[in-house]
C-alpha cells in the first residue's frame, strides 16, 4: 500500500525572513517588489499570515498591499513590512527541508521551492491498513518537528491515497497542519469546498459553472461524464474523476529545470541606458546565483525580454554551441542583445521601457 503526502512550507519567503532578522518577529511581512509608497509597480511573492489579516495575498499587485497596509496603520495597528525577495537564501534553506524529506521517503518529486510530494510506502510488517496510516502519521509528525527545530520555520502536511487528495489536504489547516483523509473519505472530503480548490479550475471555468448555479464540488458532481466531456472536452474527463478524490498522477522524481530567470518592472517607464544596463546586470546575478544554487554546471541559451511604456513586449535569444558556465559571458550577450533597445534598430519610435528580463536555458 502507497500513501503520498505534501508538504508545503508556510508563507516560506516571508517564514525566513522572520526567522533570519530578529526585528521582524510578530510583525506583518510583505515580499515582493518595492511597493514605493503605493507607486510600486511589481506583484507580492509572499505575505505571513499576519499581513493576511489585512487582505494582502501572494500575487496581489503591491500598490494595493501598501494601501491595504496604510489602512490598517490607520486604523490602530502595525503596518507591514515590506522586504524584496532573497531567492538564494530562500533556495538553500529550501535544500536543506529536502534533505530532511529524503531520510523519510525515498520517491520525492519537488513540485516548487515551497512543496514537495513524497510517498510512504507501508514496512512489510505492517499489514493492518490502520497501522499504516498510523504510521505515515508518525513520519509526517517527524518531518514537521525536524523541521521545526532544524530550520524554525513550520511545514503543513496532507497525507492521503493520491496527489490531488494530498495536495488539498496541506492547504487545509495551515499554518502548521497536518490533516489526514484515507481513500473512502476522500470523495465526502471534497464535496463541500468551492470548485476552485480543485487544481486546474480557474477564474474562467469558475465563470462558467457559476453562471449555472454551480459553486462547490457537490453540485459539480450533478454533472455527468459526458456532459463535462461536451463543456471542457478532455479537461472535463479528467475534473469528472477529480471531484470524485480521484486521481493517478505518478510521482514524477526528478524534474529539470527547463530555465532560470528573472524580470524587473521599473518604478517609472524611462530609456536612460546607465539605469537600464545597471538594472540588467542585477538581473544576470540573481539568475547566475541561482545557477550556481541550484547545482547547474551549464547553460546553453540566453534570452533577453523586453516590455515597452505600451506593454509592447519583445524576446530576443542567443544559443551556444559551447556552453557556457561564466557570468561575464552571460552579462555580455544579454547587454549585446538588449543595446538594439536603446536606439533606432529595436526601437524605432524611441518608446520608454517598462519592464526588463533575463533567462538561461537548456541547463546542464
Amino acid at each position: 500500500m502507497c500513501i503520498i503526502c505534501h508538504l508545503d512550507l508556510d508563507a516560506f519567503f516571508a517564514s525566513v525572513e522572520e526567522r533570519d532578522k530578529e526585528w521582524l518577529r510578530g510583525k506583518p511581512i510583505v515580499v515582493g517588489a518595492d511597493p514605493n509608497e503605493g507607486k510600486g509597480r511589481g506583484v507580492v511573492s509572499t505575505a505571513n499570515y499576519k499581513a493576511r489579516e489585512y487582505g494582502i495575498h501572494s500575487a496581489m499587485p503591491i500598490s494595493k498591499a501598501w494601501q491595504l497596509s496604510e489602512t490598517a496603520r490607520k486604523k490602530g495597528y502595525p503596518p507591514a513590512e515590506f522586504l524584496g525577495v532573497d531567492f538564494a537564501r530562500y533556495s538553500e534553506t529550501s535544500e536543506r527541508v529536502m534533505e530532511i524529506i529524503r531520510k523519510y521517503s525515498s520517491k520525492i518529486e519537488q513540485a516548487s521551492i515551497d512543496e514537495a510530494y513524497f510517498e510512504i510506502n507501508s514496512k512489510s510488517e505492517i499489514q493492518n491498513p490502520k497501522q499504516i496510516w498510523e504510521n505515515a502519521e508518525k513520519i509526517a509528525k517527524s518531518i514537521k518537528t525536524e523541521i521545526k527545530v532544524k530550520e524554525r520555520i513550520t511545514a503543513s502536511i496532507g497525507i492521503g491515497p493520491n496527489k490531488l487528495i494530498a495536495k488539498i489536504a496541506s492547504d487545509f489547516k495551515k499554518p502548521d497542519g497536518l490533516t489526514i483523509i484515507q481513500e473512502e473519505d476522500a470523495e465526502k472530503f471534497l464535496e463541500p469546498m468551492l470548485i476552485r480548490k480543485i487544481p486546474g479550475i480557474g477564474p474562467k471555468t469558475e465563470l462558467l459553472f457559476s453562471k449555472k448555479g454551480i459553486k462547490t464540488v457537490k453540485d459539480l458532481k450533478r454533472f455527468s461524464e459526458a456532459e463535462l466531456y461536451e463543456l471542457l472536452g478532455k479537461w472535463g474527463l479528467e475534473l469528472y474523476e477529480k471531484i470524485r478524490g480521484r486521481d493517478d498522477s505518478p510521482l514524477i522524481e526528478s524534474v529539470e529545470a527547463k530555465s532560470i530567470g528573472e524580470q524587473e518592472t521599473f518604478d517609472k517607464d524611462t530609456s536612460d541606458p546607465a539605469f537600464i544596463m545597471s538594472r540588467l546586470e542585477a538581473l544576470c546575478q540573481g539568475v547566475f546565483s541561482r545557477f550556481l544554487t541550484e547545482g547547474f554546471t551549464n547553460f546553453r541559451t540566453v534570452v533577453i525580454t523586453v516590455r515597452f511604456a505600451d506593454f509592447e513586449t519583445k524576446s530576443r535569444a542567443r544559443t551556444f554551441s559551447k556552453p557556457p558556465n561564466d557570468f561575464k559571458i552571460l552579462y555580455f550577450e544579454a547587454m549585446k542583445m538588449f543595446m538594439p533597445f536603446l536606439d533606432g534598430r529595436e526601437n524605432l519610435k524611441q518608446k520608454l521601457i517598462r519592464l526588463i528580463g533575463v533567462r538561461i536555458e537548456k541547463l546542464v
